[in-house]
């Protein structure tokens, strides 16, 4: 008994730290990071808008790992396994689409309507499928919730510190290169579950 307790304890550990981790990649250059770029560097930095922007990202984690969880216990094992590789396809399909965001001449000081913006970005964005997968694979799910709220709320302190800096970086070859490595990992995924490899 104590030794799967300790199994447990680490798979969750383990689910934690690549939800996490994951989240956080999947997050460079999405609409969600750019919007809190932009705001932060017309606003001298606000602190309010990473207060919210650390709301927004637990919200959002917290519903996709919910569906996640939620859809993934009425599926047999080998289903499981096929809606994990959906979720990766899905978001390589976001990563590859480009980002096209306009700047807004008079970006709103509204936090509220900031907090709405942000939410909806982060729901159909591909970090946000990658908790989804995580929490339909995972044995805790809450536990990868909390990873890709901590690693989405680390990208937009990131955006929340560098401002206008980060649109500096290379955005699309990165997020072309985390769109191949989601999509092969979906294949993968899905040609095992259908007992192809």
């Amino acid at each position: 008994m104590h030794g799967r307790g300790l199994q447990a304890k680490q798979i969750a550990m383990e689910s934690f730290l690549f939800c996490l981790i994951a989240v956080f990649a999947l997050s460079i250059g999405a609409r969600d990071q750019l919007m809190m770029a932009r705001m932060s560097e017309s606003s001298g930095g606000a602190g309010s808008l990473i207060i919210i922007g650390v709301i927004v990202c637990a919200l959002s984690a917290a519903a996709m790992a919910f569906a996640g969880s939620g859809i993934a216990a009425l599926l047999p094992v080998r289903a499981q396994h096929m809606l994990i590789a959906f979720a990766l396809i899905a978001a390589a399909i976001e990563l590859a689409w480009p980002v096209k965001m306009k700047k807004a001449d008079e970006p709103t000081q509204s936090l509220g309507a900031f907090g709405i913006v942000l939410a909806a970005a982060q729901v159909r964005d591909a970090a946000r499928f990658a908790v989804f997968a995580f929490a339909a694979g995972a044995t805790m799910a809450p536990v990868a919730g909390l990873g890709g709220a901590l690693g989405g709320a680390a990208a937009l302190a990131l955006a929340w510190t560098m401002g206008a800096e980060l649109e500096q970086w290379p955005l699309k070859m990165i997020r072309r290169l985390l769109a191949i490595a989601a999509l092969i990992g979906g294949v993968l995924i899905g040609l095992s579950a259908r007992q192809l490899i």
